[in-house]
Protein backbone atom coordinates (compact mmCIF):
# COMPACT_ATOMS: atom_id res chain seq x y z
CA UNK A 1 0.00 0.00 0.00
CA UNK A 2 0.63 4.00 -0.58
CA UNK A 3 0.07 5.67 2.50
CA UNK A 4 -0.10 9.01 3.69
CA UNK A 5 0.65 9.66 7.12
CA UNK A 6 -0.85 13.35 8.91
CA UNK A 7 0.81 14.09 12.17
CA UNK A 8 2.10 16.74 14.34
CA UNK A 9 6.33 16.77 14.11
CA UNK A 10 6.99 16.98 17.74
CA UNK A 11 7.67 15.18 21.16
CA UNK A 12 3.73 14.53 21.83
CA UNK A 13 2.96 11.10 21.76
CA UNK A 14 0.69 11.27 18.83
CA UNK A 15 3.60 12.60 16.89
CA UNK A 16 5.65 9.63 18.25
CA UNK A 17 3.08 7.00 17.73
CA UNK A 18 2.61 8.26 13.86
CA UNK A 19 6.42 8.58 12.94
CA UNK A 20 6.80 5.06 14.53
CA UNK A 21 3.59 3.45 13.15
CA UNK A 22 4.68 4.72 9.85
CA UNK A 23 8.76 3.64 9.96
CA UNK A 24 7.31 0.46 10.97
CA UNK A 25 5.39 -0.08 8.22
CA UNK A 26 8.25 0.73 5.60
CA UNK A 27 10.07 -1.64 7.41
CA UNK A 28 7.61 -4.08 6.40
CA UNK A 29 7.15 -2.88 2.54
CA UNK A 30 4.58 -0.21 2.47
CA UNK A 31 5.33 3.10 0.85
CA UNK A 32 4.95 5.52 3.59
CA UNK A 33 4.73 9.65 2.75
CA UNK A 34 4.53 11.91 6.09
CA UNK A 35 2.46 15.12 5.19
CA UNK A 36 3.44 18.14 8.26
CA UNK A 37 4.78 21.35 8.84
CA UNK A 38 8.63 20.15 9.82
CA UNK A 39 10.42 16.72 9.34
CA UNK A 40 8.85 14.17 12.88
CA UNK A 41 11.47 14.02 15.68
CA UNK A 42 11.69 10.29 15.26
CA UNK A 43 11.73 10.10 11.47
CA UNK A 44 15.62 9.81 11.94
CA UNK A 45 16.95 7.30 9.56
CA UNK A 46 16.85 6.64 5.85
CA UNK A 47 14.50 3.79 4.05
CA UNK A 48 13.72 3.47 0.53
CA UNK A 49 10.00 3.17 1.60
CA UNK A 50 10.09 6.45 3.59
CA UNK A 51 9.05 9.99 2.12
CA UNK A 52 8.13 13.24 3.92
CA UNK A 53 6.63 16.29 2.24
CA UNK A 54 7.00 19.69 3.94
CA UNK A 55 4.06 21.79 4.33
CA UNK A 56 4.70 25.60 2.91
CA UNK A 57 2.89 28.10 5.40
CA UNK A 58 3.22 30.96 3.32
CA UNK A 59 2.58 34.75 5.73
CA UNK A 60 0.56 37.38 4.38
CA UNK A 61 -0.09 40.95 5.76
CA UNK A 62 -3.70 40.03 5.47
CA UNK A 63 -3.82 37.01 7.69
CA UNK A 64 -2.57 37.71 11.44
CA UNK A 65 -2.52 33.99 11.55
CA UNK A 66 -1.51 31.95 8.96
CA UNK A 67 -3.90 29.18 7.49
CA UNK A 68 -2.31 26.37 8.24
CA UNK A 69 -5.15 23.64 7.74
CA UNK A 70 -5.68 25.65 3.88
CA UNK A 71 -1.76 24.81 3.01
CA UNK A 72 -2.12 21.16 5.06
CA UNK A 73 -5.61 20.49 2.91
CA UNK A 74 -3.69 21.57 -0.53
CA UNK A 75 -0.64 19.45 0.26
CA UNK A 76 -2.83 16.67 0.74
CA UNK A 77 -4.33 16.63 -2.66
CA UNK A 78 -1.13 17.12 -4.08
CA UNK A 79 0.53 14.11 -2.67
CA UNK A 80 -2.12 11.93 -2.97
CA UNK A 81 -2.46 12.88 -6.55
CA UNK A 82 0.99 12.40 -7.88
CA UNK A 83 2.13 9.65 -5.63
CA UNK A 84 -1.19 7.95 -5.89
CA UNK A 85 -1.49 7.05 -2.11
CA UNK A 86 -3.99 4.25 -1.30
CA UNK A 87 -5.14 5.67 2.09
CA UNK A 88 -4.76 9.26 4.27
CA UNK A 89 -4.28 8.12 8.27
CA UNK A 90 -4.35 11.64 10.44
CA UNK A 91 -3.52 11.62 13.48
CA UNK A 92 -4.75 13.79 16.19
CA UNK A 93 -8.38 15.23 15.21
CA UNK A 94 -7.65 18.70 15.10
CA UNK A 95 -6.73 20.04 11.90
CA UNK A 96 -6.11 17.06 10.60
CA UNK A 97 -8.98 15.46 10.04
CA UNK A 98 -10.98 18.63 8.83
CA UNK A 99 -8.30 19.01 6.41
CA UNK A 100 -8.56 15.66 5.29
CA UNK A 101 -12.23 16.01 4.75
CA UNK A 102 -11.20 19.09 2.38
CA UNK A 103 -8.57 17.37 0.29
CA UNK A 104 -11.09 14.24 0.09
CA UNK A 105 -13.49 17.01 -1.64
CA UNK A 106 -11.16 18.43 -3.93
CA UNK A 107 -9.79 14.76 -5.28
CA UNK A 108 -13.21 13.47 -5.51
CA UNK A 109 -14.33 16.63 -7.97
CA UNK A 110 -10.96 15.05 -9.84
CA UNK A 111 -12.54 11.64 -9.65
CA UNK A 112 -10.08 10.74 -7.28
CA UNK A 113 -11.68 8.74 -4.28
CA UNK A 114 -9.43 8.30 -1.13
CA UNK A 115 -9.85 6.80 1.99
CA UNK A 116 -9.28 8.82 5.11
CA UNK A 117 -8.55 6.98 8.53
CA UNK A 118 -8.72 9.08 11.56
CA UNK A 119 -6.65 8.38 14.98
CA UNK A 120 -8.18 9.95 18.07
CA UNK A 121 -5.17 10.42 20.52
CA UNK A 122 -6.36 12.32 23.68
CA UNK A 123 -6.24 15.51 23.67
CA UNK A 124 -7.78 16.20 20.74
CA UNK A 125 -10.84 14.93 22.51
CA UNK A 126 -10.59 15.23 26.00
CA UNK A 127 -10.16 19.21 26.33
CA UNK A 128 -9.56 20.99 23.08
CA UNK A 129 -12.17 18.99 21.09
CA UNK A 130 -14.62 19.70 23.68
CA UNK A 131 -14.47 23.92 23.34
CA UNK A 132 -17.30 25.33 21.92
CA UNK A 133 -15.06 27.29 19.15
CA UNK A 134 -14.12 23.47 17.81
CA UNK A 135 -16.57 20.77 18.47
CA UNK A 136 -18.94 21.09 15.73
CA UNK A 137 -16.11 21.02 13.27
CA UNK A 138 -14.63 17.65 15.41
CA UNK A 139 -17.68 16.10 15.50
CA UNK A 140 -17.82 16.82 11.52
CA UNK A 141 -14.44 15.89 10.57
CA UNK A 142 -14.71 12.64 12.45
CA UNK A 143 -18.14 11.30 10.98
CA UNK A 144 -16.91 11.99 7.81
CA UNK A 145 -13.66 9.95 8.03
CA UNK A 146 -13.86 6.67 6.42
CA UNK A 147 -12.61 5.09 9.30
CA UNK A 148 -11.81 6.01 13.12
CA UNK A 149 -9.57 4.83 15.77
CA UNK A 150 -8.94 5.31 19.47
CA UNK A 151 -5.64 4.16 21.04
CA UNK A 152 -8.03 3.24 24.33
CA UNK A 153 -11.35 1.61 25.27
CA UNK A 154 -11.72 4.85 27.19
CA UNK A 155 -10.84 7.25 24.85
CA UNK A 156 -13.81 5.48 22.57
CA UNK A 157 -16.08 5.92 25.49
CA UNK A 158 -15.46 9.66 26.43
CA UNK A 159 -15.78 10.23 22.33
CA UNK A 160 -18.74 8.72 22.45
CA UNK A 161 -20.18 10.60 25.57
CA UNK A 162 -19.36 13.62 24.43
CA UNK A 163 -19.89 13.56 20.68
CA UNK A 164 -22.58 12.48 18.30
CA UNK A 165 -20.14 10.21 16.83
CA UNK A 166 -22.19 8.48 14.27
CA UNK A 167 -19.17 5.95 13.15
CA UNK A 168 -17.43 2.73 14.64
CA UNK A 169 -14.58 3.78 16.64
CA UNK A 170 -12.01 0.79 16.76
CA UNK A 171 -9.57 0.43 19.41
CA UNK A 172 -6.30 -0.37 18.50
CA UNK A 173 -3.77 0.18 21.61
CA UNK A 174 -0.26 2.20 21.29
CA UNK A 175 2.88 0.09 21.02
CA UNK A 176 6.74 -0.04 21.42
CA UNK A 177 9.69 -0.83 19.36
CA UNK A 178 11.08 -3.40 21.56
CA UNK A 179 14.44 -3.17 19.95
CA UNK A 180 14.72 0.17 20.72
CA UNK A 181 13.53 0.03 24.17
CA UNK A 182 14.90 -2.85 26.44
CA UNK A 183 16.94 -2.24 29.37
CA UNK A 184 19.92 -1.28 28.55
CA UNK A 185 23.73 -1.99 30.69
CA UNK A 186 24.35 1.63 31.46
CA UNK A 187 25.60 0.75 35.22
CA UNK A 188 28.19 3.52 34.80
CA UNK A 189 25.24 6.18 34.95
CA UNK A 190 23.29 4.50 37.53
CA UNK A 191 26.56 4.89 39.77
CA UNK A 192 27.27 8.66 38.98
CA UNK A 193 23.19 9.26 40.02
CA UNK A 194 23.26 7.18 42.57
CA UNK A 195 26.62 6.69 44.05
CA UNK A 196 25.28 4.90 47.39
CA UNK A 197 23.05 3.24 45.67
CA UNK A 198 19.65 5.12 46.09
CA UNK A 199 16.73 4.55 44.57
CA UNK A 200 16.32 5.85 41.32
CA UNK A 201 12.78 7.77 40.47
CA UNK A 202 11.73 8.80 36.47
CA UNK A 203 9.42 11.27 35.31
CA UNK A 204 8.72 12.25 31.72
CA UNK A 205 5.91 14.45 30.23
CA UNK A 206 6.05 17.53 28.57
CA UNK A 207 5.26 20.30 32.21
CA UNK A 208 1.97 20.75 30.88
CA UNK A 209 -0.59 20.87 34.63
CA UNK A 210 -2.66 17.89 33.44
CA UNK A 211 0.79 15.68 33.69
CA UNK A 212 0.81 17.13 37.90
CA UNK A 213 4.69 17.10 37.79
CA UNK A 214 3.85 18.51 41.56
CA UNK A 215 2.76 15.49 42.94
CA UNK A 216 5.28 13.83 41.13
CA UNK A 217 8.09 15.98 43.31
CA UNK A 218 5.91 15.85 46.37
CA UNK A 219 5.61 11.79 46.02
CA UNK A 220 9.54 12.04 45.71
CA UNK A 221 10.05 14.22 48.55
CA UNK A 222 7.90 11.80 50.94
CA UNK A 223 9.57 8.57 49.75
CA UNK A 224 13.19 10.59 50.31
CA UNK A 225 12.16 10.58 53.90
CA UNK A 226 12.25 6.81 54.11
CA UNK A 227 14.29 5.74 51.57
CA UNK A 228 17.43 6.91 50.30
CA UNK A 229 16.53 8.48 46.25
CA UNK A 230 17.23 10.48 43.46
CA UNK A 231 14.86 11.90 41.03
CA UNK A 232 15.32 12.55 37.18
CA UNK A 233 12.53 14.88 35.45
CA UNK A 234 12.77 14.38 31.60
CA UNK A 235 10.73 16.73 29.16
CA UNK A 236 10.20 20.69 29.17
CA UNK A 237 7.49 22.53 29.23
CA UNK A 238 5.36 25.63 30.79
CA UNK A 239 5.04 24.13 34.66
CA UNK A 240 8.87 23.38 34.58
CA UNK A 241 10.06 27.07 36.28
CA UNK A 242 7.30 26.22 38.96
CA UNK A 243 8.77 22.76 39.84
CA UNK A 244 12.06 24.24 40.04
CA UNK A 245 10.85 26.56 42.47
CA UNK A 246 9.33 23.90 44.50
CA UNK A 247 12.69 22.24 44.31
CA UNK A 248 14.14 24.91 46.46
CA UNK A 249 11.16 25.40 49.26
CA UNK A 250 10.70 21.40 49.84
CA UNK A 251 15.24 21.66 49.98
CA UNK A 252 15.40 18.34 47.27
CA UNK A 253 17.46 20.51 45.01
CA UNK A 254 20.88 18.32 44.97
CA UNK A 255 18.67 15.23 44.86
CA UNK A 256 16.39 16.07 41.78
CA UNK A 257 17.56 16.83 38.24
CA UNK A 258 15.63 18.33 35.11
CA UNK A 259 17.67 16.87 32.37
CA UNK A 260 15.16 18.61 29.35
CA UNK A 261 14.10 17.03 26.38
CA UNK A 262 16.15 13.65 25.57
CA UNK A 263 15.94 11.73 22.45
CA UNK A 264 17.80 8.85 24.43
CA UNK A 265 15.78 8.46 26.88
CA UNK A 266 15.76 4.81 27.17
CA UNK A 267 19.41 5.42 28.46
CA UNK A 268 17.20 7.26 31.31
CA UNK A 269 14.39 4.36 31.77
CA UNK A 270 17.33 1.45 31.66
CA UNK A 271 18.71 2.93 35.42
CA UNK A 272 15.23 3.66 37.01
CA UNK A 273 13.73 1.89 39.62
CA UNK A 274 10.36 3.41 39.56
CA UNK A 275 7.89 5.86 36.63
CA UNK A 276 6.01 8.44 38.46
CA UNK A 277 2.61 9.23 36.21
CA UNK A 278 0.07 10.87 38.17
CA UNK A 279 -1.12 12.66 35.33
CA UNK A 280 -5.20 14.11 35.49
CA UNK A 281 -5.89 13.13 31.94
CA UNK A 282 -3.66 10.27 29.84
CA UNK A 283 -5.70 8.94 27.15
CA UNK A 284 -3.05 5.86 27.28
CA UNK A 285 0.51 6.58 28.77
CA UNK A 286 2.78 5.86 26.07
CA UNK A 287 5.61 7.20 27.96
CA UNK A 288 4.87 4.23 30.55
CA UNK A 289 4.57 1.88 28.30
CA UNK A 290 8.06 2.79 27.23
CA UNK A 291 9.39 2.57 30.80
CA UNK A 292 7.85 -0.48 31.21
CA UNK A 293 9.92 -1.90 28.24
CA UNK A 294 12.88 -0.94 29.95
CA UNK A 295 11.76 -2.92 32.59
CA UNK A 296 10.47 -0.31 35.11
CA UNK A 297 6.79 -0.43 37.08
CA UNK A 298 4.66 1.99 37.09
CA UNK A 299 2.86 4.27 40.00
CA UNK A 300 0.58 6.20 38.15
CA UNK A 301 -3.48 7.59 38.61
CA UNK A 302 -6.20 6.06 37.50
CA UNK A 303 -6.77 8.76 34.55
CA UNK A 304 -8.08 7.75 31.22
CA UNK A 305 -6.70 4.60 29.24
CA UNK A 306 -3.48 4.42 32.34
CA UNK A 307 -5.67 0.94 34.19
CA UNK A 308 -5.85 -0.54 30.71
CA UNK A 309 -2.18 -0.55 31.04
CA UNK A 310 -0.61 -0.61 34.14
CA UNK A 311 -2.11 -3.63 36.14
CA UNK A 312 -2.89 -2.74 39.56
CA UNK A 313 -0.55 -4.45 41.97
CA UNK A 314 0.70 -6.27 39.11
CA UNK A 315 3.15 -3.73 36.88
CA UNK A 316 2.92 -0.84 39.63
CA UNK A 317 0.21 0.74 41.01
CA UNK A 318 -2.97 2.63 40.01
CA UNK A 319 -4.17 5.45 42.62
CA UNK A 320 -6.50 8.20 42.64
CA UNK A 321 -5.93 11.13 40.94
CA UNK A 322 -3.80 13.66 43.83
CA UNK A 323 -3.82 11.46 46.30
CA UNK A 324 -0.12 11.95 47.12
CA UNK A 325 -0.24 9.74 50.24
CA UNK A 326 -1.15 6.44 48.65
CA UNK A 327 1.21 7.47 46.17
CA UNK A 328 3.89 7.60 48.98
CA UNK A 329 2.81 4.10 50.52
CA UNK A 330 2.24 2.33 47.01
CA UNK A 331 5.94 3.55 45.84
CA UNK A 332 7.49 2.30 48.99
CA UNK A 333 6.05 -0.63 48.56
CA UNK A 334 7.41 -1.43 44.98
CA UNK A 335 11.00 0.15 46.38
CA UNK A 336 10.95 -2.84 48.79
CA UNK A 337 14.44 -4.83 47.96
CA UNK A 338 12.21 -8.29 48.14
CA UNK A 339 9.18 -6.59 45.69
CA UNK A 340 11.11 -4.78 43.33
CA UNK A 341 12.46 -7.35 41.30
CA UNK A 342 8.90 -8.98 40.83
CA UNK A 343 7.72 -6.00 39.48
CA UNK A 344 10.33 -5.16 37.33
CA UNK A 345 9.40 -8.80 35.74
CA UNK A 346 6.39 -8.20 35.32
CA UNK A 347 6.35 -4.80 33.66
CA UNK A 348 8.37 -6.23 30.74
CA UNK A 349 6.10 -9.07 30.34
CA UNK A 350 3.32 -6.51 30.37
CA UNK A 351 4.95 -4.61 27.82
CA UNK A 352 5.57 -7.75 25.28
CA UNK A 353 2.03 -7.66 24.78
CA UNK A 354 2.65 -4.07 22.94
CA UNK A 355 5.16 -4.81 20.93
CA UNK A 356 4.72 -2.99 17.39
CA UNK A 357 4.84 -6.34 15.92
CA UNK A 358 1.47 -7.53 17.59
CA UNK A 359 0.06 -3.78 16.90
CA UNK A 360 1.18 -3.07 13.16
CA UNK A 361 -0.99 -5.87 11.84
CA UNK A 362 -4.24 -4.49 13.28
CA UNK A 363 -3.49 -0.94 11.36
CA UNK A 364 -2.81 -3.60 7.72
CA UNK A 365 -5.69 -4.75 8.45
CA UNK A 366 -7.82 -1.90 9.39
CA UNK A 367 -6.47 -0.20 6.33
CA UNK A 368 -7.42 -2.71 3.76
CA UNK A 369 -10.86 -3.34 5.53
CA UNK A 370 -11.62 0.98 4.76
CA UNK A 371 -9.90 0.94 1.39
CA UNK A 372 -12.33 -2.00 0.17
CA UNK A 373 -15.28 -0.62 1.87
CA UNK A 374 -15.04 2.62 0.53
CA UNK A 375 -14.51 0.97 -3.13
CA UNK A 376 -17.82 -0.66 -2.61
CA UNK A 377 -19.67 2.25 -2.10
CA UNK A 378 -18.25 4.18 -5.38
Amino acid sequence: MKIGIVCYPTFGGSGVVATELGKGLAKIGHEVHFITYRQPTRLDFFSENLFYHEVDIKSYPLFEHAPYELALASKMVSVVKYEELDLLHVHYAIPHASAAYMAKQILKEQGIQIPVVTTLHGTDITLVGKDPSYEPVVTFSINQSDGVTAVSEDLKKETYEHFQIRRDIQVIPNFIDLERFKKQKKEHFKLAICPNGEKLLVHTSNFRKVKRVEDVIRVFYEVRKKVPAKLLLVGDGPERDKMERLCRELGTCDDVRFLGKLDAVEEVLSVADLFLMPSEKESFGLAALEAMACEVPILSSNAGGIPELNVNGVTGFVCEVGDVRDMKDKALFILADENLPTFKQNALNRALEFDISAILPMYVDYYQKTIESTLARI
